[in-house]
């Protein structure tokens, strides 16, 4: 077992974990540790916690120290800097007529390093704007090309549900999301309706997934043969949230047939219906 702390650097970043090197944290609590990117400021989201070594991928690094009134205000400063190199860097790109489009500027704590994020359509060689903004800065500069995701994750939006941005407010990681999520959540397969603000596939059909797929396991597909108390009928459509079951159900062959809603226990299935296949 190894005693950790988890710290994140962004409000929706990846959680880092931390030897906490005896001392005590809590939740909200600045800290500054060292990383792979130089001295960073971060914010501890899981206090003391005692982890399986199998957990943890090592060596785990311990923090340099918990963070300062000092600390605090150079965070601050280096919020306000960051605004002012976005705007030296748009000034250069234009200078040097690069088509690429500025997204965010992040600086490492000790501004050992400046971090530029952009996205292009293609490669963009963009070696005479590191010379451009090194010779202002006089630090390391890093440009570094992101994803839709990763820009709809940093600029932030309303979604389609009327909130922020699930990328922007909790999720830390992207999972991958396929076509078939929003086939096994009964969705109009309109690339307008289940594509976010990034135009790739909304993330919520991942983390959704697996409570479609335990309430799909007792649910019939359109097009099946179900037997019921009302007679035998075919399923008509399925609203899985509500367990509901909609079908045309005869008693007698030469019934017409009646419009009526099931649930799951209410039904058994009798015959699937016939997936066509493309030889």
């Amino acid at each position: 077992m190894v005693t950790i702390i988890g710290v994140r650097f962004k409000k929706t970043g990846r959680i880092y974990y931390f030897d906490p090197d005896g001392e005590q944290f809590c939740c909200g609590q600045g800290v500054i540790v060292e990383t792979i990117r130089g001295v960073e400021y971060g914010k501890v989201v899981i206090a003391n916690r005692l982890m399986e070594d199998s957990e943890v991928v090592k060596p785990v690094k311990k923090i340099i120290r918990a963070a300062t009134e000092r600390d605090e205000a150079i965070c601050r400063e280096n919020r306000e800097r960051e605004k002012e190199a976005f705007d030296i860097c748009l000034k250069a790109i234009a200078r040097n007529g690069l088509d690429m489009k500025l997204i965010n500027v992040e600086f490492t704590f000790d501004v050992s390093k400046i971090i530029f994020y952009f996205t292009a359509d293609g490669r963009v060689d963009f070696r005479e704007l590191v010379k451009d903004l090194a010779a202002v800065f006089h630090t390391r500069i890093e440009l570094r090309q992101i994803g839709v995701r990763d820009e709809a994750k940093l600029l932030n939006g309303i979604g389609s549900c009327g909130r922020s941005l699930c990328c922007s407010t909790f999720l830390g990681d992207f999972q991958p999301v396929s076509i078939k999520m929003a086939k096994d959540q009964n969705l109009y397969l309109n690339p307008a309706k289940i594509s976010g603000n990034c135009g790739s596939l909304m993330c919520c059909l991942k983390y959704e997934e697996d409570v479609y797929k335990e309430l799909n396991k007792n649910m019939p597909k359109e097009g099946d043969i179900i037997k019921t108390s009302m007679g035998t009928g075919e399923v008509l459509s399925v609203n899985v949230l509500r367990g509901a079951i909609k079908a045309a159900v005869r008693e007698n062959e030469q019934d017409n047939a009646n419009i009526a809603y099931f649930t799951p226990d209410e039904i058994e299935i009798i015959k699937k219906r016939r997936i066509k296949t493309d030889n």
